[in-house]
């Protein structure tokens, strides 16, 4: 799936905001999701990421979101099944680690 510039930007924002909502921290996040604080950072801006790695960023901050009994900003193309994107690698996305 390629991006416009402005579905781009719209998907940064809904990651950050939501991202923001979780209250957690760059640290902490990557401990969760076995990587680094400056990667979570890089996926967080869709830069130097696999394709994947926002789904997975995605699915953790919604868990993290819904666990505080809190509603998740709603996102506009990261929606539905990623498994419907045949491109994807969806066992990486199962996995739930961005490393």
């Amino acid at each position: 799936m390629v991006l416009t510039s402005d579905e781009a930007a719209a998907v940064k924002d809904e990651l950050q905001g939501n991202f923001d909502l979780s209250g957690i921290t760059l640290k902490m996040a990557a401990i969760d999701l076995k990587t680094t604080p400056e990667h979570i950072q890089d996926v967080l801006n869709l830069k130097n990421c696999r394709r994947e790695e926002p789904w997975v960023l995605r699915n953790y901050l919604i868990q993290i979101i819904l666990l505080q009994e809190k509603e998740p900003y709603a996102f506009s193309k990261l929606i539905g099944n990623p498994k419907r994107f045949g491109f994807l690698n969806n066992q990486f996305i199962e996995k739930g680690e961005l490393n």
